[in-house]
């Protein structure tokens, strides 16, 4: 377009310029070498012109004709770099389609069209090869000479960090993706890779610089590195709760600022306060967490903030948590437990049926089962109760990649993952399977729920464990074969005719022992089984 102008703008120059002379007639005389020679204006300078337009081609002729050598060569090697990079293309996409036979042919072939130290994707298609044709041993040979070369520098260390990860090398993974976040920490899988080796490591400080460099570098989210630092945080107010109270407080304290609803941040902190005696904002920051969303840790740290507390004062403590979550199944299992303590059973039991009723779950019929226990000593109740928990769905708990904790932890311990545990029920195909039979457990279950026996102590047929016990050891005999009597032996035979020694306490024992089988024989007993 440009040129288009430009050309466009010097035709108009010339015709303006012979439209000028034409308008100014004029003769142009010239004596040279005697001779006078006299000619028009206008011809004169269209003589000119045409001059200089010829003057022009020659020099283009001539200069086309001295440089169309290395016009050729260039020719033939651009030609030849074309055919290169169709092969190395090819390569690649058979390389990523899995096809082994034509990535290595075309490897060879655009080594053999273009140079491999100009061209770097060369290596990288032959050590792609070698992976899929399983030769890693060449493999990681073509990466670690990447790592040589500063241009291809950071690939080759993301080649040998993978391949150290399928060996199982996790320290010399650790430190290829160390090596690649200190050249590169804008790198999103060095610098995560290093994050997680140093979390695990427990260098939380190292973790928590390299967190600020890849949020200055803008490598993770600014709400994700908020999160990702709350955790850290709060992991290493773990570590210094038991010998450093004051600096697990800041930690945690700040990871709350990060992140308000996190739950462990809240529990750390709060901790931390107890063991400084400042009761009251250890208080206030688990009632915010509470009010947030309640959980169970939560519950347990307000209600035995102190350890001199009676069952009474827990209690309180519990109903005063109750009333800012009420009609909630956290609520009321924590004053259904402390009531428990306090053996107000009328109380824990309406607390704890109320619980199930909002949510059907394990530890609300299992608490149920305490109470009965502890009230009543009804085994048949008890057994009800516990066969309720056992088809009720699980409680939430701490899950990550499968692994079930009973508390939060920084990092998975199947994978290594970073933040990786969230608060859940575990096996939600059971929970959404269980739905609509929950809805109605608690009635029907209150509804089949046997009356209340007399228990007598004096009586061990009341206990069913004596009971199931002894029902196995009767199945047991019956099934096992009697033995021949043995031959009396003399000692046997002088037992038999002296007296029985009486003990000097005056009478038996109340158990009276194993059965001889010799001294007296053993009744027929007929089992019917169905």
């Amino acid at each position: 377009m440009v040129r288009l102008v430009i050309f466009a703008f010097l035709v108009l120059a010339l015709g303006y310029g012979f439209s000028w002379l034409a308008d100014r007639p004029g003769d142009l005389s010239l004596i040279w070498e005697g001779q006078l020679y006299q000619t028009r204006l206008i011809v004169a300078a269209s003589a000119l012109i045409a001059l200089i337009a010829v003057v022009m081609i020659l020099w283009r002729l001539l200069r086309m004709i001295w440089m169309s050598p290395y016009s050729i060569t260039r020719y033939f090697r651009a030609r030849k770099r074309d055919r290169g990079y169709q092969a190395l293309s090819t390569g690649l996409i058979a390389a990523g389609a899995g096809n082994a036979l034509m990535a290595r042919k075309m490897a060879a072939r655009s080594r053999g069209l273009i140079r491999a130290d100009q061209e770097p994707l060369i290596a990288l298609l032959e050590a792609q090869a070698a992976l899929i044709e399983g030769r890693h041993d060449e493999a990681r040979a073509k990466f670690e000479a990447m790592t040589n070369d500063p241009e291809t520098r950071e690939l080759g260390l993301r080649g040998l960090y993978l391949e150290a990860k399928r060996l199982g090398a996790n320290e010399a993974a650790r430190q290829y993706a160390e090596k690649a976040a200190d050249n590169a920490p804008y790198l999103p899988w060095a610098a995560q890779a290093t994050l997680e080796y140093r979390s695990q490591a427990g260098r939380w400080d190292d973790a928590l610089r390299l967190l600020e460099q890849q949020k200055a570098g803008r490598v993770v989210e600014k709400a994700q590195a908020e999160r990702l630092r709350a955790v850290l945080l709060t992991a290493r107010a773990t570590e210094k709760l038991e010998n450093d109270p004051a600096g697990a407080r800041d930690d945690a304290t700040h990871a709350l600022k990060l992140a308000a609803d996190f739950e462990p941040a809240a529990i750390i902190a709060a901790k931390a306060l107890f063991r400084e005696d400042k009761l009251r904002k250890a208080a206030s920051i688990l009632e915010q967490a509470w009010k947030s969303a309640p959980h169970p840790d939560i519950g347990r740290t307000y209600v035995r903030a102190r350890s001199g507390d009676s069952a009474a004062d827990r209690l309180k403590r519990a109903e005063r948590l109750e009333g800012m979550r009420p009609n909630n199944v956290e609520s009321l299992l924590l004053v259904a437990q402390a009531a428990l303590d306090t053996q107000d059973f009328a109380k824990a039991r309406a607390k704890a049926e109320a619980a199930a009723r909002v949510e059907p779950r394990e530890s609300a019929f299992l608490l149920l089962a305490d109470i009965e226990e502890a009230e009543t000593g009804d085994q048949g109740r008890i057994r009800h109760w516990l066969a309720q928990a056992l088809k009720a769905p699980r409680d939430p708990a701490w899950v990550a990649d499968g692994f079930v904790s009973d508390k939060w932890l920084p990092l998975s311990p199947v994978t290594g993952r970073l933040d990786a545990f969230v608060w859940k029920a575990p096996f939600d195909h059971v929970e959404k399977a269980a739905d609509e039979s929950t809805t109605i457990s608690i009635d029907s279950a209150l509804r089949t729920l046997p009356p209340v026996r007399e228990a007598r102590s004096e009586s061990p047929a009341n206990d069913h464990r004596i009971i199931e016990l002894e029902r196995a050891a009767t199945i047991a005999e019956a099934a096992r074969p009697s033995p021949k009597p043995p031959a009396p032996t003399k000692r046997a035979a002088e037992a038999a005719i002296s007296p029985e020694p009486r003990p000097f306490f005056g009478g038996l024992p109340d158990d009276p022992g194993v059965r001889n089988p010799a001294a007296e024989p053993e009744p027929k007993t007929r089992l019917r089984l169905f």
